[in-house]
């Protein structure tokens, strides 16, 4: 049997840049913000953090900086996924020198790879690279899924230990735990499929609602960790609302105008993402004070 990387809930956070590159200071501030709620892992350069628009070089620095700001208090995940396997593998390699507890890896864009060629990627790099890697499934991304059988021969590797369900398709989390067992953990990718995800055997949200409202999520996961399933219900439906609003827009514009609604300096967003219309950060902010937050 594997180890999980962690149980509970782990915040996909932001990226918080500035004119000239990424601000370091705001990006400690967030991970002290989410040690002192609860917060069991945080993912750095995933979709959230507009990995797509880091650099090789900007990708290291984040990635060094966020484990020495960490200091060990939450496990730390890496967002290493790219549409060139190689890129990826360097990634990888960059994670695990420097000192990050597992890489979050997602299904290759743009290529349209067949399920062989998924296999193949996720090998490639797992092959290479000794360190926990968690499989990330969001089809509405990328314009290409894992089907649960390749799930179960990507389960048979040592190296992959788990997989961000982020297709919004329970059934399918059903099927893969049924293939893979406790050979391929599941994270629910979606912070409103976490509690039947959960009811299913899943450990917990790699979220994005936790960057404004980590301990609600890190108490949801604890309660469906203990099987309070109606108690755990009752605690989504009071953040539903709000959830959906931070995906009024594409990730993570919603979840960073949040932010800076709560006096949380996000940073600004880098291109082709723009800032939130008006409208739509009406709408947000009418959905945060429903959902007792204060802006």
């Amino acid at each position: 049997m594997k180890t999980p990387v962690f149980k509970g809930s782990c915040t996909a956070i932001v990226t918080p840049f500035n004119e000239h590159g990424i601000d370091y200071v705001r990006l400690r501030r967030n991970l002290d913000f989410q040690y002192e709620n609860g917060t069991a892992a945080v993912v750095v350069c995933g979709t959230t953090g507009e990995n797509a628009t880091l650099s090789n070089d900007e990708h290291q620095e984040l990635v060094r900086a966020a484990i020495r700001d960490n200091a060990g208090r939450m496990k730390l995940i890496v967002g290493v996924g790219s549409n060139n396997t190689l890129t990826a593998l360097r990634r990888a390699e960059g994670a695990k020198a420097a000192g990050a507890d597992a890489i979050l890896m997602v299904t290759p864009y743009y290529n349209k790879s067949t399920q062989r060629g998924l296999v193949e990627h996720f090998s490639y790099v797992a092959d290479r690279v000794d360190i926990p890697m968690i499989l990330y499934n969001v089809p509405s991304r990328t314009g290409i899924g894992l089907k649960a059988e390749t799930c179960k021969t990507l389960s048979e590797h040592p190296n992959i230990v788990g997989i961000k369900e982020a297709s919004g398709d329970i059934a399918l989390g059903a099927k893969i735990r049924s293939l893979c067992g406790d050979e391929l953990y599941i994270w629910s990718g979606n912070d409103d499929c976490t509690v039947p995800l959960m009811s299913l055997g899943a450990l917990g949200v790699i979220s994005v609602a936790s960057n404004i409202v980590p301990g609600a999520a890190a108490k949801l996961c604890a309660l469906c960790l203990d099987g309070s399933f109606e108690e755990a219900s009752a605690l989504y439906a009071k953040y539903a609302a709000l959830i959906s609003a931070l995906f009024i827009e594409t990730n993570p514009i919603p979840v960073k105008a949040a932010m800076q609604l709560m006096d949380m300096d996000s940073g600004i967003l880098r291109l082709p993402l723009v800032e939130i219309s008006a409208e739509n950060r009406a709408k947000l902010a009418a959905a945060m004070r429903d959902a007792g937050l204060h802006v």
